[in-house]
């Protein structure tokens, strides 16, 4: 990959690994656009946008379009308790158009669960999966969300099918299948910043 030319980042990401929060910090780091589903579905569904009406919108209303991705700041696993795991192909067909316009112009990170293969074709695309054991992942959602360690493991083991049969279902694939990803990382022994450090000199590298 190369940022000297319009690029995308996709982070696949299991719930209460802290990938959300390191692909907003990549994002930062990169000083492009973060994209993650929450902020995708509240376009679509909260605000009626068409995909080309967003990008007119980002254009010509930069106050508008900075203040609604601030108010869509959510926890992951506050968001991703709010999902009922209703999915039709429409719905994806829109969220993959979606992603398409939002990118067309500008570089940016993607935090989702089919990145991968919305992207597969990109000339400048990066592929990063990050995990975390069980362990690490019950641990945080159990301090973000204040839960119990049983609710918070039914709720990452409830969110790890919804995901997966999303995955398959649209794109063919299995999300944990490593041959979609250029890069693979456990932050069981990381912090989100030094996560963060990895993927840019591995960036890095790559341009060398």
């Amino acid at each position: 990959m190369k940022t000297n030319d319009k690029f995308v980042i996709t982070i696949n990401r299991e719930l209460g690994s802290g990938g959300r929060t390191v692909g907003r910090k990549l994002a930062e780091a990169l000083g492009v656009e973060y994209y993650d589903k929450a902020l995708i579905e509240a376009l679509q569904e909260r605000y009626k946008l068409s995909a080309d009406q967003i990008e007119q919108l980002k254009g010509e209303e930069q106050g508008w379009w900075a203040e609604f991705k601030r108010k869509m700041t959510f926890s992951e696993s506050e968001y991703e308790l709010n999902q009922t795991g209703i999915e039709t192909e429409s719905v994806f067909r829109s969220e993959v158009e979606l992603l398409q316009a939002l990118t067309k112009n500008d570089s940016c990170v993607i935090a989702g669960r089919s990145g991968f293969a919305v992207f597969r074709q990109h000339p400048n695309h990066l592929s990063i999966l990050i995990q975390a054991s069980m362990a690490n992942r019950v641990s945080r959602v159990m301090r973000e969300q204040k839960m119990s360690e049983e609710d918070a493991r039914k709720t990452i083991e409830k969110v790890d099918r919804m995901r997966e049969n999303y995955v398959q279902e649209f794109t063919g694939s299995s999300r944990y299948d490593t041959r979609n990803y250029q890069l693979v990382l456990s932050m069981d022994e990381l912090t989100e910043d030094q996560a963060v450090d990895i993927i840019m000199t591995f960036i890095r590298s790559c341009e060398e």
